[in-house]
């Protein structure tokens, strides 16, 4: 992962679930959208066989990762599979030390500030906040007021009327998952609505930029 063109485009898509089958569709899909940017959870099935079919199905115009990761054996699978960046719910001593000893940018999940603030000097490239939802831009405000120079993903409830807040109370990106890649919609004819939900998505971000230039 490149972090500085994450940076561009700082949005992050979760795929928690689905079939091999429906991956070169989807990555069609998703690069149609905007998109520049997923994960692919270890918790899913055939999680690891799942990362290398995206990676050869975007063929490059997106950046493919690994989430939920627990431990370094699977840190090690995901990015022997293709993966270029690893995710964690909470911060994992053997994770953190497998992505900073490869230089891997390493997400780990945290919500105390003291949580985040062991996070961030484990090594993160970026202090993912989870449940943002139940916290809110507020809660991201606070935490930047000590913590001026951690970088903070907003994971979970982020949608395109709330993006913009979370940007302007400090989030350096914000990820989506479960509200975009429901169940349902991973099938040939539910893959409109997730390039419609996703463009949305990309298009708030746009209007932040836009806002910002004028």
């Amino acid at each position: 992962m490149n972090l500085q063109e994450f940076q561009q485009l700082p949005v992050l898509g979760i795929l928690r679930g689905g079939d091999k089958e429906i991956l070169p569709a989807l990555a069609e899909t998703l690069v149609a959208a905007g998109l520049k940017t997923v994960e692919i959870t270890m918790n899913t099935p055939q999680a690891v066989g799942m990362i290398r079919q995206m990676v050869r199905s975007a063929d490059g115009r997106l950046t493919v990762g690994a989430g939920t990761v627990l431990t370094r054996e699977d840190a090690k699978a995901a990015c022997d599979a293709g993966a270029t960046f690893i995710v964690s719910p909470v911060l994992i001593g053997e994770v953190a030390d497998f992505c900073v000893n490869q230089a891997i940018p390493f997400f780990p999940g945290a919500l105390t500030p003291q949580e985040i603030y062991q996070a961030w000097h484990a090594g993160a490239a970026m202090v993912k906040v989870f449940p943002a939802k139940f916290f809110g831009p507020d809660y991201f405000r606070e935490i930047k007021g000590p913590f001026e120079d951690v970088a903070l993903l907003a994971c979970g409830g982020v949608t395109p009327g709330t993006l913009s807040a979370y940007f302007a109370s400090g989030a350096s990106a914000v990820a989506f998952g479960g509200s975009v890649f429901r169940r349902e919609l991973l099938n040939p004819s539910g893959l409109s609505r997730i390039e419609e939900d996703v463009r949305l998505l990309i298009q708030a971000h746009h209007s932040i930029l836009n806002n910002k230039s004028i």
